[in-house]
């Protein structure tokens, strides 16, 4: 083997020219396969980081009834059924060993109307208990205006991209209340009109349901939000406090439970609008109208929300989502799976679902971006490989002479073979290896420069707000192994072209 390597690093050193070219291919090679790499897995780390455990969880859980289980980015209008049995769940989800944690949310659009007789405007509620929500996300967003919800606090938080849609939908700039109007926080176009600006600190929402019959109520704006990541993606969301994003849908509330209502109104009132046209006949019950009805006692004045008791417990009544974070080393399938058999047998109406369907075009579009920069990897791996192998054979050609008199003088096929491979893969430790050190010095380095991007598209390759490519030594084994398949795949048609070459091809060539 030493003979091997110094005849190889010999033959290297006389063949400068060909060398230098298959070393720069190499280099060039491995450092971009060690960027695409950690490209790659920045984007999974930082969407995993982002997603799972600021936004999501791991798994969703979803209404049986649900057709899609893309239950984030619905369309306007298209509502998302309930779950009003959470408490039965609960007690099902605190039993299972690979749960770390659980959170009920409701989700669903309402309209923003606008008291001026303008175009209404639209809002994606989250609808959360706020302390159980900042228990499960303690870091996803932060306060820029105002201050966030106090415990048992009706009121909205709304995101700074929400608040922009707002104003390009309704003309009206939403601030906390008891604040004034932030210059640095406005859009471009609301600094346009900073004069004229319509400013308000409450708004008017009404529950979109196909199902339910929604109503609309005056809540505060207790603080402008900002997502700490994805806040492109994330901004669209609005926080409400549960009982009021209840009343706005619709639902029953658990705050109605603490006066006297029976099982059977309770059930009533739970019943979706299909069963409760069952319970009525053909019969038409419309009223002539007389003219006599006396309407002056009745007022319009649209009910304010109270502050919830704190003897109500949040949880009797209705969410839509119940958001699952898994114990580390439980994987997402494993953990779907188990979930999923435990709800099945269990009957309670429900089934659980990844985050990456959970969130519709972001988990699909994730998945797309992967796999593009996936295929631009293997493309200029596979280009590596043509370019190597072509230039390998023709050196091997250009030293007939040289490996003819080789095999004149006693030197075997195997001998010439290892001969190849040993240049070869002296040239791959060298500058392949110098390729990946350098490939993993950038990716360390690119974090540091803070690139950011507000673009939807872009935020997903960065997995975030800000370029953080990624690199675990799993990742730089990956590359390594890479580099070693690349040098052993190049070599094997060179070798099989100086094998072939014999003493008479030496004597004919010259």
């Amino acid at each position: 083997m030493e003979l091997i390597l110094k005849i190889a690093w010999r033959n290297i050193l006389r063949h400068k020219g060909k060398s230098l070219i298959i070393g720069v291919i190499l280099f060039l090679g491995s450092l971009l396969m060690t960027v695409g790499n950690g490209v790659i897995s920045g984007m999974d780390h930082g969407l995993e980081r982002n997603i799972v455990n600021g936004f999501l969880g791991d798994l969703v859980i979803i209404p049986g009834k649900e057709k899609s289980d893309n239950v984030l980015f619905k369309m306007y209008g298209e509502s998302i059924d309930k779950i009003a049995n959470y408490k039965d769940i609960k007690k099902l989800l605190q039993k299972e060993d690979y749960i770390a944690g659980f959170l009920p949310i409701g989700r669903n659009v309402a309209m923003i109307l606008n008291e001026e007789e303008g175009d209404p405007g639209y809002a994606m509620l989250l609808g959360v208990d706020f302390d159980q929500y900042r228990r499960f996300f303690p870091n996803n967003f932060e306060s820029v205006e105002g201050r966030l919800l106090a415990k048992g606090e009706s009121g909205i938080l709304i995101p700074l991209k929400h608040r922009e849609d707002v104003y390009d939908q309704m003309n009206v700039w939403l601030i906390p209340e008891g604040s004034a109007v932030t210059d640095k926080n406005l859009s471009d176009d609301a600094r346009k009109n900073r004069k004229y600006l319509n400013v308000k600190h409450d708004a008017v929402f009404m529950g979109m349901s196909d199902v339910y019959s929604s109503s609309d109520i005056r809540l505060p704006v207790r603080g402008i939000i900002r997502y700490n990541a994805l806040n492109t993606i994330w901004g669209h969301f609005s926080i409400m406090d549960i009982e009021s994003y209840r009343r706005c849908l619709g639902y029953f509330a658990a705050s109605e439970s603490a006066v006297k209502v029976t099982k059977e109104k309770k059930k009533l009132l739970e019943m979706d609008s299909s069963n409760l046209d069952a319970m009525f006949g053909t019969t038409d019950f419309v009223v002539a109208d007389t003219g006599k009805a006396d309407i002056s006692g009745i007022s319009f004045k649209r009910k304010e929300i109270p502050k919830t008791s704190g003897d109500v417990d949040l949880e009797d009544g209705a969410y839509n989502l119940i958001l699952v974070r898994l114990k580390d080393r439980v994987s997402l399938n494993r953990g779907l799976s188990k979930l999923n058999r435990s709800l099945a047998s269990a009957n309670l109406g429900v089934r659980a679902t990844t985050w990456k369907k959970a969130s519709g075009f972001i988990g699909s579009m994730a998945t797309l971006i992967k796999g593009a920069l996936f295929v631009f990897v293997m493309f200029l791996f596979l280009v590596a490989i043509i370019i190597i192998v072509n230039t390998l054979t023709m050196a091997a050609l250009e030293r007939t002479t040289e490996i003819g008199m080789m095999r004149a003088v006693g030197a075997q096929k195997g001998f010439i073979g290892r001969m190849f491979l040993g240049e070869t893969a002296i040239l791959s430790g060298l500058f392949g290896g110098l390729g990946v050190l350098i490939g993993v010095i950038a990716v360390k380095i690119t974090p540091l420069l803070r690139i950011t991007s507000d673009n939807d598209l872009v935020q997903l390759l960065f997995g975030g707000d800000t370029f953080m490519p990624y690199l675990s030594l799993g990742d730089i084994a990956v590359v390594l192994f890479e580099l070693l398949l690349v040098t052993f795949i190049t070599v094997i048609y060179p070798v099989k072209v100086s094998r072939g070459i014999t003493p008479l091809d030496a004597i004919s060539r010259d």
